[in-house]
């Protein structure tokens, strides 16, 4: 069998999981061998996991994306690269429901990318293109034998599809162009260092903060799991002594129950299964089994070295030792998590151990290797956040509580300098700031109430309209995720939807109120927003807080009208739901969502709280709409909003009614009996 000896490795996605194994394990092994690494550090990449090899001579990092065709011709001339060891992906099958165009453009598109440039250059001798199992599609539970490398490829979900795709354009390259291509195709990989949206670090972290671990269904899934320093010599093996044009699974006969790894986990902490896992809703189309057949790797010389307990029990020591490498995880760590899945998110986290790794000093060597941006900020390297929002809107009520929630979280943020209907403004912010999310809480409301749109349209254009639709589009072009807040005042009650009858507007309703021309610019720039898909519209209405001294509550204004008329309507409780629009920025939610608790309150529903829990002697009269319509400019808007979205994803959502009584009147009964006792 010849053996093939490599001299410069470009691997794609070192800074990943199995890769960073692959790749120090190379550097280590193999000083003679120049290893360049590319990743674009998305949020389950981590330079920390490269900590082994950044002292290497035989070491070089390349920041950038396989996407990159310039970036990607470049690397294989300047750096003489003759073998290409493929890791990079989006891999999490959760995430790929959710957001499956950007596994297309990664996982197939970039694949394609580094293909045409193999086939340009001509000077490739391995292209080594990493696959998984899950291309098989599911196996069946009575099945003795696991799938061979000459199985049918039936994937059944967007990441699976998306890999079994890659693979084909491998295979096209291979034929038709002769390039020396080998496919690997491996079963799950645990150990240290993985990114915890995945089962095993996700029930170990959670263990570790003493939460419920949460199993898909029933947790009947089996699963086959390697160790990831046995993975990565059997890439170890493939690189020199696999045949060019072959296909190699990686994998293992021991399988296991979802369930039982959770119990296992319960074990190493002592815990009682019975107590703390908890079954969960199912992912959609959860394969039953994935079973490989892997005689063809064994017979290179590979054999799986780490029994299931010793690698468990190392990976539970390595979390232990390390809890905070990945930074705020929480989202990740949900029953179905939607994590940092939109372009562009980065972890800013340089992996150092002391600042001197990425300064600009010109004589440190570790530096001349490591092509890595350093980002502007105070911290020290090893705290550098995970999360940095960009809020627009400083000086609005929405805009200003948002900063004090991320002060209560400790997330950073920066408040938007520029205009929103100048662009190049708003492109300097995003270029200083360098967020994760940008939060829109600007727009004109009027002053002081919506009547005053009325006679100022072209302004009420210029933010509502323009600046919204021109801070889309900017944050689409720097794949940044803009978390919009919007109004829910574009609907009344009608036929379809008549007042009192529990039947709100959803979602994908038409807006219907036209009676006001704020409504109309919020319903037109909704509808255009609808073209942008990095774009979470939040529709608002009628928000109250706990701060009853706040003009722009909307109990403070009807407490201090002479009359009100009394309609029930939905309405926004923002000490509940603006910790949530934060939530759902780190779980990356885009879409329409009506952002009210569930329910209707009416004004004079809303009154009698105020007579009882703060002032007994509060009165108040009633006027009907034909009388209000005399004493304002504009009518308003009036309805029911569905709110059955938001719940099913917040099921601790409350109701507007006990929201308010939660989280208005019961801290200002307080405080008013306070205020009385002195």
């Amino acid at each position: 069998m010849a053996t093939y000896t490599p001299k410069n490795i470009l691997i794609t996605g070192a800074a990943g999981f199995i890769a960073s194994h692959v790749a120090n394990r190379l550097i280590r092994s193999y000083p003679d061998y120049k290893i360049v690494v590319l990743d674009k550090l998305d949020y389950c990449s981590n330079l920390k996991n490269l900590l082994p090899s950044r002292s290497s001579p035989n070491f070089k990092f390349v920041k950038g994306d396989i996407g990159s065709a310039d970036l990607v011709n470049f690397l294989l001339i300047t750096e003489s690269i003759d073998t290409i060891m493929h890791f990079a992906a989006q891999t999490h099958v959760d995430n790929s429901f959710g957001n499956s165009f950007e596994f297309t453009k990664n996982n197939i598109y970039g694949t394609h990318v580094l293909l045409e440039a193999c086939k340009v250059t001509g000077q490739i001798r391995r292209f080594i293109h990493v696959s998984t199992d899950e291309v098989y599609g599911e196996t069946d539970e009575d099945a003795v034998v696991g799938n061979h490398e000459a199985s049918q490829l039936l994937p059944t979900n967007p990441y699976s599809a998306t890999k079994a795709g890659a693979e084909m354009l491998v295979m096209a390259y291979g034929r038709s162009y002769g390039l020396p291509v080998i496919t690997t195709r491996g079963n799950n990989v645990y150990g240290p260092n993985q990114f915890p949206e995945k089962l095993i670090p996700k029930l170990i972290l959670l263990a570790m903060k003493g939460k419920p671990l949460p199993i898909h269904g029933d947790g009947s899934n089996v699963r086959s799991y390697l160790y990831c320093e046995d993975v990565a010599e059997a890439f170890e093996v493939i690189l020199h002594k696999g045949e060019i044009g072959h296909v190699y699974n990686i994998g293992t006969k021991k399988e296991r129950r979802v369930v039982d790894v959770a119990k296992d986990i319960c074990k190493l902490f002592s815990l009682d299964a019975d107590a703390v896992i908890k079954f969960v809703e199912n992912r959609p189309f959860n394969d039953q089994r994935y079973f490989l057949d892997d005689q063809k790797l064994k017979n290179l010389g590979w054999s799986e070295r780490t029994a299931w307990e010793e690698g468990l029990k190392k990976t539970m020591e390595w979390y232990l030792s390390n809890p905070d490498w990945w930074g705020d995880v929480s989202g990740a760590l949900l029953p179905h998590p939607r994590m940092l899945m939109m372009p562009g998110i980065e972890r800013y986290c340089d992996g150092s151990e002391d600042s001197n790794a990425v300064s600009s000093n010109a004589n440190n060597p570790i530096q001349n290797r490591m092509v890595v941006p350093v980002p502007k900020s105070t911290s020290s390297p090893t705290s550098k956040p995970s999360l940095k929002f960009l809020i627009y809107g400083r000086t609005g009520w929405i805009g200003g509580l948002l900063g004090q929630i991320c002060d209560k979280q400790g997330i950073p943020y920066e408040y938007g300098r520029g205009r929103l209907e100048e662009r190049s403004q708003l492109m300097a912010d995003i270029q200083n700031v360098k967020p994760t999310h940008v939060f829109n809480a600007a727009g004109v409301t009027g002053r002081p109430n919506v009547d005053w749109c009325e006679s100022h349209k072209p302004e009420t254009i210029r933010t509502n309209v323009a600046g919204t639709l021109n801070l889309a589009d900017v944050c689409g072009e720097n794949g940044l995720l803009m978390m919009n807040f919007a109004t829910g005042c574009i609907f009344e009650y009608d036929a379809a939807h008549p007042e009192g009858s529990g039947v709100g507007f959803k979602e994908e309703d038409t807006p219907n109120f036209t009676g006001s021309f704020y409504s109309k610019t919020k319903a037109m720039v909704e509808e255009l927003l609808k073209e942008y898909d990095n774009v979470c519209t939040l529709r608002v209405r009628m928000p109250i807080s706990s701060d009853l001294n706040n003009p722009r509550n909307f109990i403070t204004k009807i407490s201090r009208y002479n009359k009100v008329v009394n309609i029930p309507n939905s309405m926004t409780i923002l000490d509940e739901l603006l910790p949530i629009s934060v939530e759902m920025a780190k779980r990356n939610l885009k879409g329409i969502w009506n952002f009210t608790n569930p329910g209707v309150v009416s004004h004079n529903e809303i009154l009698e709280m105020y007579k009882s829990y703060i002032d007994p002697a509060f009165k108040w009269s009633n006027f009907t709409l034909e009388e209000q319509a005399k004493v304002i400019v504009a009518p308003r808007s009036n309805n029911e909003m569905d709110a059955t979205k938001l719940k099913n994803e917040f099921p601790e959502l409350l109701s507007i009614k006990d929201s308010l009584i939660k989280y208005v009147f019961e801290p200002n009964k307080k405080s008013f009996a306070d205020g009385a006792a002195n």
